[in-house]
């Protein structure tokens, strides 16, 4: 029997206005925004609609998308009878699939991502830390590589079979980049980035996090919730804080994640969020797959 997913984008999907035809048209929406606006202390609502330069601050985007991605959700299921067999997220995504799978409330799952895009940003002095994308190398073949240098360099997001992120020390990671470029990658790009994401110079951070995760209640999910860190399903309480506590420094296995839900029996993945990043990526692992994104009322309406 044909299964779906709803999935959920991570940092890098945001922009300007996302979501605003959600909040315009459902008063529960706006309402929620003011609970939010309430629990932050300052206006998240006027960041995700017209300050570009805070939306992109980590500490900003994070809960920003939280915010969007759930509103899209809200909307996607007042108006149509859909309900998902697996959800996931990547990276960040990981917090809205858990607030589709009704583990985390929205308004919890957007003050716990303000503190960790805090924290992130703060675990790494500027300059230090660094991320790059290889294109066109097999993942055994840059992992073996990062084995051989010296210094902190590790795979961040295993995202497509074509793409993976390393994350590290910014010396060790312009290493890896130069001998990667020797060993045949068709691209190698540094990204714009302050924070080395998902790598282990955020573990003490994350000690932090977990201080704050134990604030908010977490409840077993409704749905299977596919991990970032192990690509298969988690459901309990105590699984997702284990997930959670260990999430930002441990690489994303988007492409295991999807492979698993393929296995599953999964062949339609609906993103929902901002921008089309996990339709793109879904589309070169799971080829042949129905896939469905939903960014405004109207991708919604046309279901």
């Amino acid at each position: 029997m044909s299964k779906n997913a709803f999935v959920f984008p991570g940092q890098g999907s945001q922009y300007v206005g996302m979501g605003k035809d959600v909040y315009e048209n459902y008063p529960e929406i706006q309402e929620l925004h003011e609970k939010v606006n309430e629990r932050l202390g300052f206006n998240l609502t006027e960041i995700i609609f017209s300050d570009e330069e805070k939306l992109n601050l980590t500490e900003y985007t994070q809960p920003a998308l939280v915010l969007t991605s759930y509103s899209l959700l809200y909307a996607l299921k007042k108006k149509k009878d859909i309900n998902p067999d697996f959800v996931a997220g990547h990276s960040l995504g990981e917090f809205s699939a858990l607030t589709a799978a009704e583990s985390i409330d929205p308004v919890d799952a957007v003050w716990i991502t303000h503190i960790r895009g805090k924290l992130m940003q703060e675990a790494v002095p500027a300059g230090v830390g660094g991320m790059a994308a290889i294109i066109g190398l097999p993942a055994e073949e840059i992992e073996k590589v990062l084995k051989e240098i010296n210094g902190i360099v590790e795979i961040a997001n295993y995202n497509s079979y074509e793409q993976i992120v390393i994350s590290g020390e910014k010396e060790a990671v312009e290493k890896a980049m130069e001998i990667l470029k020797e060993k045949g990658a068709k691209k190698v790009v540094p990204l714009a980035v302050s924070v080395p994401a998902h790598s282990t110079l955020l573990v003490d951070k994350a000690k932090e996090f977990e201080k704050y995760l134990n604030e908010i209640p977490i409840k077993d999910a409704t749905v299977p919730v596919v991990s970032n860190i192990t690509a298969t399903s988690i459901q309990t309480e105590k699984e997702i804080r284990e997930e959670l506590a260990k999430h930002f420094y441990s690489p994303v296995r988007w492409v295991q994640s999807v492979e698993f839900m393929k296995n599953q029996g999964v062949d339609t993945f609906i993103e929902i969020g901002p921008k089309k990043v996990l339709t793109g990526l879904i589309k070169r692992i799971a080829k042949g797959s129905n896939l469905i994104n939903i960014q405004t009322l109207e991708d919604i309406e046309k279901l």
